[in-house]
């Protein structure tokens, strides 16, 4: 008796196909650069959070909490360096936040941290062996399909390394607890640097492990897990498509862009 997709699952989310989550992981990630208005942008994030409560994957985003508040404050921080034409909207001091730049910054930050929590929502209810499966079903090459889900099992354990270095710098004596989110994000760079290096490390070992055991991908396989398509699945693909699409018809319509969109 094969397994199925459905056979072990803890939400709605984690018995769907995985080829239903991996065209619901395209469709929205391609959704947010849809829109570059932050109001636009905010009921996605909005949705993304019930999407990850949903299927029981708050906790995943918990643990990089920190990591989320960095990406978030330094992408909207760049902006307004990077954006300082147009009406100013904000004056702090001799420092002048324009419109265009507000604006902009926090479309660009809800967009790091929105396509984090779509990876997150995807990777927590989709199990490798599935996404395996999925991309072996949509006909993607074995090599790619591998790099892939070699990729996706990698995400917990990069979040696991994070959460475990956040806790050995603050037992050395770092402090995250200041409400300042510029302090915050300042004093993050502790956890940034020994997390680059332990990525690197990590990949090293693990090439290393894979030539060890002779991987080859090449030559025809047979699989244990089976997985099929039901009536919710297309259901859904069929429902992402509309949003999608409508959505798209929306900007082409002249809504949900700002002024330094157009230049």
């Amino acid at each position: 008796m094969f397994p199925s997709v459905s056979a072990d699952h803890r939400t709605r989310l984690h018995g769907l196909d995985p080829r239903t989550k991996i065209a619901g992981f395209l469709l929205v990630s391609g959704l947010l650069f849809v829109f570059n208005d932050p109001l636009y942008i905010i009921p996605i994030t909005l949705a993304l959070l019930a999407l990850a409560a949903l299927g029981d994957c708050l906790r995943n985003l918990v643990r990089v909490k920190y990591l989320l508040l960095l990406l978030f404050v330094s992408s909207f921080l760049a902006w307004q360096i990077y954006l300082r034409h147009g009406p100013v909207a904000v004056r702090l001091g001799p420092v002048a936040l324009t419109r265009a730049g507000l604006f902009y910054g926090l479309t660009a930050a809800l967009r790091i941290v929105s396509a984090i929590m779509v990876g997150t929502v995807f990777v927590a209810t989709t199990g490798i062996e599935e996404l395996m499966m999925g991309l072996v079903r949509l006909k993607v090459p074995y090599r790619l399909g591998f790099v892939v889900s070699l990729a996706a099992r990698l995400v917990p354990t990069f979040m696991l390394t994070v959460t475990s270095i956040i806790q050995a710098q603050t037992a050395r004596g770092l402090d995250l607890g200041t409400r300042n989110p510029v302090r915050r994000a300042r004093r993050l760079i502790p956890v940034l640097i020994p997390f680059l290096v332990s990525s690197i490390r990590h990949a090293s070992r693990l090439s290393a492990a894979l030539e060890s055991k002779g991987f080859r991908p090449v030559g025809k396989r047979s699989y244990y897990l089976r997985i099929a398509m039901r009536r919710k699945d297309f259901a859904i693909i069929l429902g992402l498509v509309v949003v999608t699409v409508g959505c798209i018809f929306v900007r082409l319509a002249g809504y949900g862009t700002i002024l330094v969109a157009q230049r």
